[in-house]
């Protein structure tokens, strides 16, 4: 399937389920999986068809917008910074969901303090290498389980799940955390990324159901 005719048929399904009257819960769910979700062992690939292979010699990341201190790291400085290891769920809106994902990687925390947002930021705008992007409310990225990360359970990243650096926001449906990550950017206004434009809600809290705009 082309990358056009995934995009057109992701933009239907979400079209038919707001038209099915799929609506966010106004009441968060307190357990452990997500409504409507089922659990997987499996990890299954989603993306735009497009899986860049960029060498770590040539990889950067930009971070810039609302901050002091703008910075594009390279390989080497990315992994300077203070790293982590961090166990949570990872919940597809697609409906599928993976208990006790084990990530390393840089936490955001240690970024923002890298480059010091001014009080103007409120959002964060994510980039990708395959050409996607996805928003979030900074407060959300301030999580202690949101990292950029480069290994999971243990190994590097591969390059069909995102490699070299991929978001991880687990309280949130996972098109919130942008693969192939080359730009993190800080913003005083909310700016919809590539689903969210597409039908997708801005929302994207799995135990309120907000699938869909």
């Amino acid at each position: 399937m082309s990358k056009e005719r995934f995009i057109a048929a992701k933009e239907a399904w979400a079209q038919k389920q707001v038209a099915r009257g799929v609506r966010p819960r106004e009441v968060r769910s307190e357990d452990r999986l997500p409504p409507g979700q089922k659990l997987t062992t499996n990890f299954p690939v989603l993306d735009l068809g497009i899986q860049p292979e960029l060498p770590l010699a040539e990889w950067t990341l930009t971070v810039d917008g609302e901050v002091a201190q703008p910075t594009t790291f390279d390989w080497a400085q990315f992994n300077a910074l203070p790293q982590v290891e961090d166990t949570s769920d990872f919940h597809c809106v697609t409906t599928w969901s993976r208990y006790d994902c084990r990530w390393t990687g840089v936490p955001f925390t240690a970024l923002y303090e890298a480059v010091q947002p001014t009080a103007q930021a409120r959002f964060v705008y994510f980039t990708g290498y395959d050409g996607y992007s996805t928003n979030v409310p900074l407060e959300a990225c301030l999580d202690d389980d949101v990292l950029l990360a480069t290994h999971f359970d243990g190994q590097p990243i591969t390059r069909e799940h995102g490699a070299p650096v991929r978001v991880i926001i687990p309280k949130l449906y996972a098109w919130k955390g942008a693969k192939f990550v080359k730009g993190v950017h800080f913003l005083a206004d909310d700016k919809l990324g590539f689903w969210e434009v597409r039908g997708y809600s801005n929302g994207a809290d799995p135990w309120k159901e907000e699938r869909y705009a």
